[in-house]
């Protein structure tokens, strides 16, 4: 089985790498891996995912990053799973409040590869396999730093976490019907810009060790 990791940067990922290079676990699992830095947002995502798919289609792909989230529900550091991804902050800001592109009818809330306007991930037992909580996503072209644009993207999408490149992800995956997850760990609360209170570090080790352990388990 081939799996592609997939990550915006490799700081991201690095002590996966480095777990690779001196394990030798996966060489008892019938398990090829492939590594892809995609560089940051959803443009870069989808390029580089689908240059990459016209020279090999993985079995599997896993993305891998950290988020910021929008509640402290969730505590710094922490690892979820996204269960779904929405396009946040493509539409346009008029004078009765914000419109996404399925409020403005320019796509259909159930227009493949969407469903009820959201990019789901239907390989539950991936997500299962990760043993990790289950939450929605939002990806963004700009990080939020207002409380009321958090407010409105949590409300309005349902979602716990925002990031800039999952949507590239499941819509190329989708397209593809390629098999993937994608797990994201906690860095910091959206519109928390004080990187003093951000957990970096501890979102970076976290992350990678339930990749390790995902992909062991393959």
């Amino acid at each position: 089985m081939n799996c592609l990791i997939v990550s915006a940067t490799i700081l991201e990922i690095k002590p996966f790498i480095e777990h690779c290079r001196i394990s030798n676990k996966l060489d008892y699992i019938d398990l090829q891996l492939d590594f892809l830095i995609t560089g940051v947002g959803s443009l870069n995502s989808s390029y580089a995912l689908m240059k990459h798919l016209q020279v090999k289609k993985p079995d599997v792909i896993i993305m891998a990053g950290i988020a910021g989230a929008f509640s402290t529900k969730l505590s710094l550091g922490s690892t979820v799973v996204i269960k779904e991804e929405a396009l946040a902050d493509l539409g346009v800001q008029e004078k009765d409040g914000y419109k996404d592109v399925f409020d403005l009818k320019l796509l259909a809330p159930n227009q493949p590869p969407y469903t009820k306007k959201k990019l789901l991930n239907p390989f539950t037992v991936l997500m299962e396999r990760t043993k990790l909580p289950k939450v929605g996503s939002v990806t963004v072209n700009q990080i939020t730093g207002s409380k009321k644009t958090a407010e409105l993207y949590s409300r309005k999408y349902k979602a716990a976490v925002e990031n800039m490149e999952g949507a590239a992800l499941h819509l190329v995956c989708l397209n593809e019907n390629i098999p993937f997850v994608q797990i994201r760990s906690i860095s910091n609360y959206v519109g928390e810009r004080n990187k003093k209170k951000w957990k970096l570090k501890e979102a970076v080790t976290n992350l990678n060790t339930e990749l390790i352990r995902l992909v062991e388990s393959l």
